[in-house]
């Protein structure tokens, strides 16, 4: 059609008519929608898992791994980029095995530590999450910790004594989830393969071992997925599990490649703050002072590390620059 046909006149002048007024959505508004769906989803497990009693974690945990596998499997199939796979050198499928691993035991606690009653526990795993992941890079790659860090990690350290003495023993639940969490993305941090064929290798390492304990499980008489215990609706949730596991890990790869670490590092905090309102407003686990105490020494540990980090992103460039 030509151009003239989009022109018309008013008077002596030319009018086009008006733009669109639905902007697109910019790559930081659309990183930005995937980062707050996974957080978001994440921060909603701890209402999830129980709906998949009375399998146990260990069930739950092998229905997870398996079917979250199958989702990525089939992801990547959808896309063509199953071939990809074969291009990964040896050091990197071993790290992403590594990783696999790690966060298969990150998931196996969390799973029992919700279905158990300790939700708010399971929170505090991940709140410490950076203050293991600072502890990582001064033991692994010998990293110097400026002074407000050390700060943060020495109340870090309060934090678990505090809490240690409130539970009657130390919060294995929180620091194993803290350590696993934090394994998985020091293993994950100069991995050379897209997310999707990262997650395709971590589940082909723990797929096996997941399908035989279910196939334990079955003839020992402890499955829910056969015999007496089953059902259609029982069923479709086991099956579920990987969907809901697959999603939020796909968005947070879509945010991941969108947004600046500094803002998915404010977002990370959405998940267990979700996960804390939840066990403390709608599960109605115990709480007390000294539990109280210690999660605000974490968080005001976070709160020193947020505003040392945005201190010094301003002062590097101004250094560089000298």
């Amino acid at each position: 059609m030509p151009r003239s046909a989009f022109v018309w006149r008013s008077g002596s002048k030319a009018s086009v008519p008006p733009a669109s007024t639905h902007p697109k959505r910019t790559p930081a508004a659309s990183g930005l929608l995937y980062g707050l769906s996974a957080y978001l989803l994440w921060g909603l497990f701890p209402l999830f898992w129980p709906l998949l009693e009375p399998a146990n974690p260990l069930e739950i945990l092998s229905c997870r791994i398996v079917f979250c596998f199958v989702v990525i499997a089939i992801v990547l199939a959808a896309r063509h980029e199953l071939g990809g796979i074969r291009r990964l050198d040896r050091g990197t499928v071993v790290r992403l095995c590594a990783a696999g691993i790690a966060i298969a035991v990150n998931w196996g606690v969390y799973i029992w530590g919700v279905n158990n009653g300790h939700v708010i526990e399971t929170s505090l795993g991940y709140f410490i999450n950076p203050l293991v992941t600072i502890g990582l890079g001064v033991v692994i790659l010998h990293e110097r910790l400026r002074a407000v860090q050390w700060a943060a990690v020495g109340l870090g350290v309060i934090a678990v004594a505090v809490l240690s003495f409130d539970y009657g023993r130390p919060p294995w639940i929180a620091l194993t989830l803290a350590c696993s969490f934090g394994t998985y993305g020091f293993l994950k941090k100069r991995v050379q393969a897209s997310p999707p064929e990262g997650l395709f290798v971590e589940g082909a390492v723990t797929t096996v071992p997941a399908l035989v304990l279910l196939a334990v499980l079955a003839v020992s008489g402890q499955a829910t997925f056969v015999g007496h215990a089953a059902s259609v609706g029982h069923l479709i949730l086991l099956i579920s599990a990987g969907p809901v596991t697959a999603l939020p890990l796909l968005f947070f790869a879509g945010a991941a490649t969108r947004l600046p670490l500094s803002t998915m590092g404010l977002l990370q905090y959405v998940t267990p703050v979700m996960q804390f309102v939840i066990g403390v407003l709608i599960l109605r686990e115990t709480t007390s002072l000294a539990l109280l105490c210690g999660f605000a020494l974490v968080w005001i540990a976070l709160a020193m590390l947020g505003f040392d980090g945005v201190r010094h992103r301003h002062q590097a460039p101004a250094a560089a620059a000298a």
